[in-house]
């Protein structure tokens, strides 16, 4: 019998290459997704609520929604909130599962809270070469768009730019192409287990002392 898992779903390639893969596994069935957001916004992707709503429409999937103090809140606020909202959901959880990528020790550090409430921890794009994964991502035909650029590691005018082979190959050099050391981050506008596709209308570029987003409407039009 398959493990019923939900997946941590920060609405970009990432979490989306996640859930690709255990749609295709045997051993996991894809209950749901679950944010984590603060003032109605995902933290460093800026995706707005309503937005990660519309993917959750498109996948079908039933969305938790986490909301956090603050970006940053202490390990036992985070953790608690988690574990909490995930055993109060009305979902039969059997695993959670993440789209991390380094084995920088986040992987013990999600075990850590989410094995002792009783659930699995699914790692299934951990520990695998950044190009690879990259490549994977396009090879799927996973849309996404850079909607954040951190301005301490990469030019702001990444921002609001499609992810795709010429956005990797204009990388400067020791920027890792899927941005997992945090120099951007993504949102996927379609993907295969879409029923649908989101269309963005870009708006504007807000750009901050460090960060830069790019903010727009979105809406879902069908397939």
């Amino acid at each position: 019998m398959k493990k019923k898992v939900i997946i941590s779903w920060s609405s970009g390639k990432d979490s989306t290459l996640t859930l690709e893969r255990l749609i295709e596994s045997s051993d996991y069935q894809v209950i749901g997704l679950y944010t984590t957001y603060v003032s109605n916004e995902v933290p460093f992707q800026a995706t707005p609520m309503k937005v990660v709503e519309m993917q959750a429409a498109l996948l079908n999937l039933p969305l938790v929604k986490i909301e956090l103090p603050q970006v940053f809140p202490s390990n036992e606020v985070y953790q608690t909130t988690i574990v909490t909202a995930l055993k109060q959901c009305g979902l039969s959880i059997d695993a959670v599962a993440f789209g991390d990528m380094f084995c920088n020790g986040i992987e013990a550090y999600r075990r850590s809270y989410i094995e002792p409430a009783g659930w699995e921890c699914v790692f299934p794009l951990l520990g695998e070469s950044s190009s690879a994964l990259a490549s994977e991502i396009m090879a799927r035909q996973i849309k996404t768009l850079v909607v954040t650029v951190d301005g301490h590691a990469l030019s702001r005018q990444y921002c609001g730019r499609w992810y795709n082979s010429d956005f990797i190959t204009s990388l400067p050099q020791g920027i890792d192409p899927c941005g997992e050391n945090g120099e951007f981050h993504t949102l996927v506008t379609k993907t295969r287990s879409y029923r649908g596709q989101l269309e963005l209308s870009p708006t504007q570029i807000d750009v901050g002392e460090r960060f830069s987003h790019q903010r727009y409407h979105a809406k879902i039009l069908p397939n």
